[in-house]
């Protein structure tokens, strides 16, 4: 499977994100999961504990309406991946095209992941 996006558009109103793939799957991304997920050091608690794959835990962490869960912008990171700015000021986490595939909360992908999403 080729990891890239073809398009991304992010919905503030209904606080989500939704990115087709090259091989059109949409994926759907609450913009809580996509912090709760956050892929930088400091969320992450340490380079030691940063890896190319998202913490199962992050599917199962419920955070409430705040300004570290508004989307105000994405900016794109290379040719690999985007950085989310969240109105708290937070622009740190790097999500590169294979982290948000692998970050998918739907069933298909999950089902192939093994690992069960909250967010079904």
């Amino acid at each position: 499977m080729e990891e890239r996006a073809t398009s991304i558009t992010a919905d503030r109103q209904a606080m989500d994100m939704t990115i087709v793939w090259v091989d059109g799957h949409t994926s759907h991304y609450p913009f809580s999961l996509l912090r709760a997920a956050c892929p930088c050091a400091q969320c992450r608690g340490g380079h030691e504990k940063m890896s190319a794959e998202p913490d199962p835990e992050v599917f199962h962490v419920e955070l409430e309406d705040s300004p570290s869960t508004h989307l105000t912008n994405i900016r794109q990171t290379g040719s690999y991946g985007i950085t989310p700015v969240w109105e708290d000021g937070h622009d740190y986490g790097i999500y590169n095209w294979h982290y948000l595939r692998a970050l998918c909360p739907c069933p298909v992908c999950r089902a192939q992941t093994g690992k069960v999403s909250s967010w079904d």
